[in-house]
């Protein structure tokens, strides 16, 4: 995003969520709790190493940085489903969904954000989401998940199971889990889910579990000022 559409469009989707009055709407946070909504720098998507759902030459991409004990991350799964449901199509949209597990809350967060890896490993972008979709199904969140589960959501999903569990305990996804929770740290992430509306390398960060109906007013914003970019000549 030109930077110089940064501000603007991050006053206008702060404007729209305090209006709706979940500008803190309800969020899992680190025992430093505080932060706020604004503009950063931030890694873009990436193939190799993110996961996506939609067209990944989207102009637009709403990261989430998510942990799969936190019952908001769980609410706002169902929302982002709606979200590209509406978006998806045009394809100027696109979700990735990053590991940010808050384990000094949620101890189990981090095995599950590998065995999320794991389906990943075996079936892509859609294994991965197909994998957190069941997670948020069977978790009753808050490090409620029995671990042995992980093997079962491999299973309904479709998985080779033994595969699944191999992978997941050689550890080998334990360093990408703990880059991406860094990453999130180092961006002012303080509580999950953690959103970045992003265009190119400059995003509007969104803290907690947003409604469908502000996600869609700070995405349209967003959408808005990259319209109004004028073509380099």
């Amino acid at each position: 995003m030109n930077s110089q559409y940064v501000l603007p469009i991050t006053i206008v989707v702060a404007g729209v969520l305090i209006a709706g009055a979940v500008f803190w709407a309800g969020k899992s946070s680190l025992p430093t709790n505080g932060g706020s909504n604004g503009a950063v720098s931030a890694r873009a998507y990436d193939p190799a190493i993110d996961h996506i759902l939609g067209n990944p030459n989207a102009p637009v991409k709403v990261i989430e940085y998510m942990d799969l004990e936190c019952p908001h991350c769980k609410t706002f799964q169902a929302t982002m489903h709606r979200v590209m449901e509406y978006y998806g199509a045009g394809g100027k949209v696109a979700w990735v969904s990053r590991a940010f597990p808050l384990a000094s809350i949620h101890s189990k967060a981090p095995q599950e954000a590998q065995a999320a890896e794991c389906a990943a490993e075996q079936g892509g972008d859609t294994a991965y989401f197909k994998f957190i979709d069941r997670v948020f199904e069977v978790t009753p969140s808050n490090n409620g998940l029995d671990l042995a589960q992980l093997p079962v959501i491999a299973k309904d999903v479709g998985l080779d199971v033994a595969a699944f569990n191999t992978c997941l305990s050689s550890n080998k996804y334990a360093k990408k889990v703990t880059d991406s929770y860094n990453e999130a740290i180092k961006l002012g992430a303080q509580g999950t889910p953690y959103t970045l509306i992003m265009v190119g390398s400059e995003a509007v960060t969104l803290n907690g579990n947003q409604p469908y109906d502000s996600m869609r007013a700070a995405i349209d914003a967003v959408l808005e000022g990259v319209s109004a970019t004028p073509v380099a000549q």
